[in-house]
């Protein structure tokens, strides 16, 4: 099957939908594909909130910059910070057009959160599920939309370049352009072409590397393998934020996430003791960054020999507890725990990637006519690390500022007549599912022990070589397959796994949320 759009859009999370919806119109055509369905996306996993200046008494532009190039370690894009920031209220007006319902007060005003590593109250949510609340407003925004044709449980396989067409493209290729996608439908178990004008990556993050991950298990970093497979840029993989707080229930996957906005609301970390710790590591005690937060937990637990700490709210009203955090409160008395009463048992998880694909600040990336959104996007923004409720609120300003880019675009862009079909000759249906499912669990265990919190040259290098045997093996075993989404997502963690392990190697310093005990953590830099 073949399709023809304006605009294909890969990824139905924050970014991907309010593309959609800025880019939609009268005369114009927009594909809206997703590997399973529209709902299941890292954003609506998103408890905290939204970051953005929005209480002009105490707040403003310049504190949320600073506080944002501290929590990157002052690796961050000075350029993309202030296009965030200074874009975000007009991006927030936006989001409550689309429906968005952001928690007021009794006088109207925001109810603002303050997270680890902000100087201010300026986190707009719904609740403790902002990221739902987010998600829902979009979807039904999007379903009412006469413009935007949603393919539902569709994986996309490649990116279509001129290497498609029978030309040699390596990274050194000055013109490298994208025409499209190959897109399995998992239902027909068929690669169809969608030949797009302009094509929108959104495909969110690479959680489902790791073992335990906050991330659905659809984060399997599909988007980044596929540029980096198409000789795209692709920058800052070894920043992998690893929430502090994750709730400790063995044998969940994904884990469920213990906002950070609890600490805010000042929740406490102690060991299994019973001690509070965090002054040993840091002077901002529980509201540190998360890079901070991870270390110092990962610290306590090898100290001790402990699988996970407590997370303390026992001192604080228990009806505003509940008030505040009603799904966490829901989630834990499920297993037995009344937050109001007992600690948390809590882990650090694989929760966010800072780096991905390189784009400019208009959201495109070095292959022409191919932009990238959200968390499979590299802007600049976060650098070294992740301040607290950045992304969601990054994601639709680039959005933003690729709808306008791509709109002044896409009339002078034709389709091509030349783009072959997906080519399977010679393969078949694999039979040998046990082959992918292991291999699976042997990334995630390589990448867990390896390239974890802490890391080392000797641990980097052993993860290296076994992920060089699995790598020889996934592509002997994808070039006589049949597409499928199992052995595509196996490929893609692979790919993603090798960027985060090379790029870790490369950097020969602690910075950010790459710690390694073989170099000592670079002095901080203020500007």
């Amino acid at each position: 099957m073949r399709y023809e759009y304006d605009y294909l859009v890969i990824g139905s999370g924050i970014a991907g939908m309010s593309f959609a919806l800025k880019v939609a119109h009268e005369g114009v055509r927009v594909a809206l594909v997703c590997k399973t369905t529209l709902d299941e996306a890292n954003t609506a996993l998103a408890q905290g909130g939204v970051a953005s200046v929005t209480n002009l008494e105490v707040d403003d532009f310049e504190k949320h910059i600073h506080d944002t190039m501290v929590a990157g370690d002052w690796l961050s894009d000075p350029k993309a910070v202030e296009k965030v920031v200074k874009g975000a209220p007009e991006q927030i007006r936006q989001l409550l057009e689309w429906g968005v319902d952001f928690d007021k007060k009794e006088d109207g005003s925001f109810d603002l959160h303050r997270e680890g590593g902000h100087s201010e109250f300026r986190i707009l949510h719904h609740a403790d599920n902002t990221g739902f609340e987010i998600q829902e407003s979009l979807i039904e925004a999007v379903k009412k939309c006469p413009y935007i044709d949603i393919f539902e449980n569709h994986f996309a396989i490649e990116i279509i370049t001129q290497h498609h067409l029978g030309k040699i493209v390596t990274r050194r290729t000055p013109d490298i352009t994208c025409y499209g996608a190959y897109v399995l439908d998992l239902a027909k178990g068929r690669v169809d072409t969608f030949q797009a004008r302009v094509t929108v990556m959104a495909t969110g993050g690479v959680g489902a590397v790791y073992l335990t991950t906050t991330n659905p298990l659809v984060a399997t970093g599909d988007g980044i393998a596929m540029v980096y497979r198409a000789k795209g840029t692709v920058a800052d993989m070894e920043f992998i934020q690893f929430h502090p707080t994750a709730l400790f229930h063995p044998g969940d996957r994904p884990s469920f996430l213990i906002t950070e906005a609890m600490r805010g609301y000042g929740a406490v970390l102690r060991n299994l003791k019973g001690e509070e710790f965090m002054h040993k590591y840091d002077e901002r005690l529980s509201l540190a960054p998360r890079d901070i937060v991870a270390r110092a937990i990962d610290s306590e637990m090898k100290l001790y020999g402990d699988d996970h700490v407590y997370l303390d709210v026992t001192h604080k009203d228990p009806e505003e507890t509940k008030k505040h955090f009603p799904n966490i409160y829901r989630k834990c008395l499920s297993l037995g725990i009344d937050i109001t009463k007992d600690y948390i048992p809590v882990a650090p998880a694989a929760h966010y990637l800072c780096g991905g694909i390189k784009v400019d600040l208009n959201g495109e990336s070095s292959i022409s006519r191919l932009y990238a959104l959200g968390e499979c996007s590299c802007t600049g923004l976060h650098g070294g690390n992740r301040l607290a409720s950045n992304s969601l609120i990054e994601a639709v300003v680039y959005a933003d500022a690729a709808a306008r880019h791509a709109s002044d675009q896409i009339g002078h862009i034709s389709f091509r007549t030349d783009i072959p079909d997906w080519n399977d000759d010679g393969t078949r249906h694999n039979e040998e599912m046990v082959l992918i499912t292991q291999s699976i669990r042997e990334v995630n265990q390589i990448m867990g022990t390896y390239v974890g919190i802490v890391r080392s040259n000797l641990r980097l290098d052993r993860a290296w070589n076994r992920l060089d045997i699995l790598y020889e093996e996934t592509e002997k075993l994808f070039k006589c397959s049949k597409a499928s989404r199992e052995i595509c997502e196996l490929r893609n963690i692979i790919n993603v796994g090798y960027l985060i392990m090379r790029q870790a190697k490369e950097r020969h310093e602690s910075r950010g949320l790459h710690y390694t005990i073989d170099y000592p953590p670079a002095p901080t830099k203020h500007e």
